[in-house]
């Protein structure tokens, strides 16, 4: 794994509740995209007031890294790459703004000069051979990776979006084809009750002929138990099917406290229901993720 030091090359205002960082530099010229519209990278932030000030870990083996020696740790952060344009070594970030956060405070701010790190990315949407349809669905931290999957998809395959965003205000242009069937829903993002899993229930009802199709859906972790479950459980997909993908959790700054606040005996349940050799990952994950609904996690 390589640490890749970016510098901003420019901002650009998107809508009102998100921005596009370019990064490019010295650092990036080694920086090979997966290909995949869903890659994600770790960023890492300056750790104070001076912009240009990052400390860059080293990579310790095995996709890890660790801080240097005598230096502060650096914020991390995980952001899905809405572009990379090697012939340019240029790579966008699009930040959603809100209130609070070190992401969104840095990218309100970001102007040219500023230097991040990243890591190299890793992809996760990887649908079956021969895909004749799929289904998009994310809430407003998934549509850099929705936009970016819509311009690799091949025109011949069918595909249907859903999109929840906090308001009209944060609607924008999608690519695709004319005949592209697209929905906004309006609310959830921290602003209310994220409504996905009702979005998916919606787009793909019971009974649905999964047959040569795959669905992928991206947002509010939490609300993605719901959905997983109703893809694997109701839907009755194979894993190969589909991929719910959890982007953020609400009040996750205190999610790893309120954990270790658990008693010692349900921590440690919670880590054999993850370890589990029973099963297989997907429905290991499903009663992972169901018993910490019921924790209140």
């Amino acid at each position: 794994m390589t640490i890749h030091r970016a510098v901003v090359a420019r901002v650009q205002q998107l809508t009102a509740a998100m921005t596009r960082v370019t990064l490019h530099g010295e650092g990036v010229a080694g920086f090979v995209s997966t290909g995949t519209g869903d890659e994600y990278v770790r960023l890492f932030f300056p750790h104070g007031p001076d912009r240009t000030d990052v400390s860059l870990p080293r990579p310790a083996g095995k996709g890890r890294w660790e801080a240097v020696e005598g230096r502060p740790v650096a914020p991390v952060r995980t952001y899905t790459v809405r572009a990379v344009r090697p012939e340019a070594g240029e790579i966008d970030i699009d930040f959603v703004l809100h209130e609070g956060g070190i992401a969104s405070g840095w990218a309100a701010g970001a102007r040219p000069g500023d230097v991040l790190g990243l890591n190299d990315p890793t992809a996760l949407y990887n649908p079956p051979p021969a895909l004749s349809w799929q289904v998009l669905i994310a809430d407003h931290t998934g549509l850099p990776a929705l936009a970016r999957l819509l311009e690799n998809t091949e025109p011949d395959v069918m595909t249907r979006v859903v999109v929840e965003v906090p308001d009209a205000t944060c609607v924008q242009p999608l690519p695709g084809p004319p005949d592209l069937k697209v929905t906004w829903s309006y609310g959830g993002n921290g602003h209310g009750p994220s409504r996905l899993a009702d979005l998916v229930t919606g787009a793909i009802p019971a009974g649905t002929d999964v047959t040569g199709g795959y669905i992928w859906v991206a947002g509010q972790t939490n609300a993605l138990r719901e959905v997983r479950r109703y893809l694997r459980k109701e839907l009755g997909l194979p894993a190969e099917r589909y991929k719910a993908v959890g982007y953020w959790i609400p009040q996750s700054d205190t999610w790893a406290e309120r954990y270790q606040a658990l008693p010692d005996s349900v921590r440690s349940e919670l880590e054999a229901l993850w370890d589990s050799p029973a099963g297989e990952s997907e429905d290991r994950t499903i009663r992972y993720e169901t018993r910490l609904s019921a924790l209140g996690l």
